[in-house]
Formats: structure tokens, C-alpha cells, sequence
């Protein structure tokens, strides 16, 4: 499936166009109307299969490319199954970027995560910071598949001087979400416990950790416009942190989804469930220097969010 623009200035391959980032970034092009762009299901192009990608940019030959594919989840996930983690990210980073490079590809942007940066770095946490220290272990085997991949977009640009490059964000969310309680990020995965306490009349709702542990949350939409804006661009950076600013502790986090979901029970703390890192904040001033800020608070964002996720729940 793909779209067509009618200037057509680049045609982009959105890899992982379904899912929160790949559909956001869709939109975005679409918006801009500047560029094509084209994208696979997971049916019709299996990403682990290094000779049906081979075929697949061969066939397509795209401008640009948005590696938004990747194997994703929450604590549990990542602590249940670092095998696969490790390997199927390291698998289809590999066969995207090797295929990227054989059918010429210029422009390409790599999507890591703030997980790659040490647990306990300084923070505002900068991008030389990355290998500086030992990761979070509950999702150590997803960090390390993403900074293989971002070391191979780096190699990439000073051996064969291709403009590419990696941007890492912070916690994302946003309409395309996973809501899944056993495989969901944090935000959706609260949103959808709070929701479900809600329509059944629960007193109360148990949540993950102790709610201490602060993060970065920014909507996936401000994401898309940093990808667009950064596709083609040379800026002599191989690697750009992309972060709203927003700081906000898991509990009070949760407090807000409880509000806007209008839910009056008690929210309680599992002590025995992990926190996590205890804070992540990105330093994000190299992009923002270019004229890029985040541009959805969280209120407003999460509303948009719980809206997307009562229009899926109807389905």
C-alpha cells in the first residue's frame, strides 16, 4: 500500500507503518503533501527475511527510509523474553539497513529510544553519554539491539558517507498506541487498567512499581514532525535526542489519566513490580536548535489518546 503525492519529491519507505511512530510519520507526510511514501504489512513483507526485503527495495527503489520497525513492549515484555528482543530487532535492523545501502538509499532515519543511555548517566542526558555506564537491566537486550543499529547507521554515514542518521526519543504515546496490559508502554498500558477499573465500578486499580520513577512522555505526532524535518537534512550529527521537556512522576501521571478518564477510585502501588530507571529526561537542544520543539502538552495529548482508545474499544 502506499500513497502518492503529486510533486513527488521523495518517495519514503516507512517501515513499521502501522504501528505508533510508522502511522504518525504517515500522517505527517500526508499532511505536508510533499513526498510519497510506501509501507508493507507484516504479511506482505516479513522484515526477518533478509531476501524478501533485498526484493523489496529492489522493486520500490525508495529516496528515503523511516526505520520505525522494531519489537516493542513494556517491563514485562522485555524482562519475559530478551531473546527475541535482542535478536529480532538485531535481525531486521540489519536486513533494512543492508538493503537501504544496496539499492542506494541517501536519506534514512533510524528510531532508537532513551533506554539506550546508561540507567544512572546525568541527566539531562546528552547524546555522547551513550556507553558510558551499564543499562537498565529490565530492558537491557532492546537497548543493546538499538544501539547496534544506531552504531550501524554511524558507520554507514563515515565509511560510505550517506546521509543518515538516528533520532532517539523520549516515552512516546499517541493514537496507534498499544494498550496491551502484557505488552504496552506505561502510559497506555495505566490508561487501559484505569479504563477497565472504571467500567467495571472497582474501587480501586493496582499499578506497577511504587510511582516515584519520572519520565519524559511526549506525543508521537511532535515525533513525526522531527523525522520529516530531519529526513535529507546534513547536519553533521549522526545521532539527536528528541524530547518534549515534560517531566512528570508515574503517579502523577496516573493521577491525570484518572482524571480525564473521570475515574474516582484509589490507585494502588505493587511494590513488588520494578520502577525501572528512576528518571530519564533527554537533552534535546541540538534539534530544538534547528528549530524544532514538541508542541502538545501532556493534558491535551492524553485526551486526544483516551479518544483514540474508546474509538478502537468500539471496533
Amino acid at each position: 500500500m502506499g500513497q502518492h503525492s503529486p510533486s513527488g519529491e521523495m518517495k519514503i519507505y516507512v517501515a513499521g507503518h502501522t504501528g505508533l511512530v510508522g502511522s504518525a510519520t504517515v500522517r505527517r507526510i500526508q499532511e505536508e503533501g510533499k513526498h510519497e511514501w510506501v509501507g508493507r504489512t507484516r504479511g506482505e513483507l516479513d522484515l526477518l527475511t533478509s531476501s524478501e526485503v533485498s526484493r523489496f527495495f529492489a522493486a520500490e527503489r525508495p529516496d528515503a527510509v523511516v526505520v520505525a520497525a522494531a519489537r516493542v513492549g513494556g517491563i514485562g515484555a522485555n524482562a519475559d523474553h530478551p531473546v527475541e528482543f535482542l535478536s529480532e530487532n538485531l535481525q531486521i535492523q540489519i536486513n533494512l539497513l543492508t538493503a537501504a545501502f544496496e539499492a542506494g538509499v541517501q536519506n534514512l532515519i533510524f528510531l532508537g529510544s532513551s533506554c539506550i543511555y546508561p540507567k544512572f548517566a546525568p541527566q539531562p542526558l546528552k547524546e555522547e553519554y551513550l556507553l558510558t555506564g551499564a543499562l537498565e537491566p529490565t530492558n537491557e537486550a532492546y537497548a543493546l539491539a538499538k544501539i547496534a543499529g544506531l552504531k550501524m547507521v554511524e558507520g554507514f554515514r563515515s565509511q560510505y558517507h550517506r546521509k543518515w542518521m538516528s533520532l532517539m526519543p523520549c516515552n512516546l504515546y499517541g493514537p496507534g498506541d498499544n494498550f496491551d496490559l502484557e505488552t504496552g508502554h506505561v502510559l497506555p498500558s495505566i490508561m487501559r487498567r484505569i479504563y477497565e477499573a472504571k467500567i467495571t465500578g472497582a474501587e480501586s486499580v493496582s499499578l506497577w512499581g511504587d510511582g516515584t520513577a519520572i519520565r519524559e512522555f511526549m506525543h508521537v505526532d511532535d515525533l513525526a514532525r522531527a523525522i520529516t524535518m530531519m529526513l535529507g537534512a546534513n547536519t553533521g550529527e549522526s545521532l539527536m535526542n528528541v524530547g518534549s521537556g515534560e517531566e512528570v512522576s508515574i503517579r502523577s501521571l496516573s493521577n491525570l489519566i484518572a482524571k480525564t478518564l473521570g475515574y474516582t477510585g484509589e490507585i494502588l502501588w505493587d511494590t513488588s513490580k520494578p520502577n525501572g530507571t528512576p528518571r530519564k529526561l533527554l537533552d534535546s537542544s541540538k534539534i530544538q536548535s534547528l528549530g524544532w520543539s514538541s508542541a502538545i502538552d501532556l493534558a491535551a495529548g492524553i485526551r486526544s489518546t483516551f479518544d483514540y482508545f474508546l474509538s478502537q474499544a468500539k471496533k
